[in-house]
């Protein structure tokens, strides 16, 4: 017989979870601002969210851990979030436009719609019906209206379909490509097709977390890029947030708004000095990792062959 279900619990007002928290050992200088906060932020968000690793096996929280570092937590991850989504955009706004260049050139602005310019059959099929939602959900938007009442077939070519696409469909998209059309577009970015394939995804995922406000500090990755063998022999973690920002940094130009988002998120380190990067899987060097110029995957990995093998 299967383990009896958990009860809800019972709603909490405020002055209640303050109570709670107290109850559970957490040290609260101000009440009055906690109260506060507590009716800005949901209990669920900050306190279950950022209580990770701070409590003992019995529910109680370690000797002078507080309230306030707590919220130091969630302040540090949001600007976190803040400082990376505008070079994810980047990533992802490139990502569309050379794979619908690449695309249309190569096999007509509708020649997204052939399954046999794809691998699986099956996934694109799918494609094209998680296309047709969004379309439908954009129905009303100027390009789309235009492209549906104006056009034979009423079908939107590849460089207007990409713009209303999700990251996480475009990455799929790119996933179901044949692999001489996927190595065109990698190329472009001097990367393996088989590595960039799994960064985008990763990055794709990451983007969401920001996108919904979610947890970056002290997560594990669900979607865990292929890193080059040098990372991986050097002790980074697949699985934190630091091997998606070096995936980031092998496929970005490495201009001045780079440059700028290094020193930025050292800042950002600095101000919140309590906070233990190596949850996010920083290796004390980081900036030397990030700031390194790209190389060519000759000499930082094995061959795409290869790779596809062992995935």
């Amino acid at each position: 017989m299967s383990e009896q279900l958990k009860q809800h619990q019972k709603p909490m007002s405020i002055d209640e979870q303050i109570d709670n928290l107290k109850a559970l050992g957490l040290k609260i200088g101000d009440e009055a601002h906690a109260r506060k906060l507590l009716n800005d932020i949901s209990y669920f968000r900050l306190i279950k969210a950022y209580s990770l690793d701070l409590k003992t096996h019995n529910g109680k929280y370690y000797k002078d851990v507080t309230f306030e570092h707590i919220v130091e937590l969630y302040l540090f991850n949001a600007n976190l979030r803040q400082l990376l989504f505008p070079i994810i955009e980047r990533i992802e706004v490139n990502a569309r436009c050379r794979i619908a260049n690449y695309v249309s050139e190569q096999y007509g602005v509708l020649g997204y719609k052939n399954k046999d310019n794809f691998v699986d059959e099956s996934y694109h099929r799918q494609f094209l019906d998680d296309i047709s939602e969004e379309i439908e959900r954009n129905r009303r938007a100027p390009f789309v209206k235009n492209f549906k009442e104006n056009y034979e077939g009423g079908d939107l070519p590849m460089y207007a379909l990409v713009e209303i696409c999700s990251f996480g469909i475009l990455s799929k998209f790119y996933k179901n490509m044949q692999n001489k059309d996927k190595k065109v577009i990698a190329k472009s970015f001097g990367i393996g097709y088989t590595y960039y394939e799994s960064w985008i995804e990763s990055v794709a995922y990451v983007r969401n977390i920001c996108a919904h406000y979610g947890r970056l500090y002290n997560a594990k990755l669900t979607k865990r890029p292929m890193l080059y063998k040098q990372y991986s022999e050097a002790g980074i973690e697949n699985n934190r947030l630091f091997s998606v920002l070096l995936c980031i940094s092998r496929i970005i130009e490495k201009d001045s708004h780079w440059e700028q988002f290094i020193e930025n998120l050292e800042r950002l380190i600095q101000k919140y000095s309590d906070i233990d990067i190596s949850t996010m899987g920083f290796p004390t060097n980081w900036r030397e990792y990030l700031a390194t110029e790209k190389e060519s995957d000759a000499s930082t990995s094995v061959s795409d062959t290869t790779s596809k093998e062992q995935q």
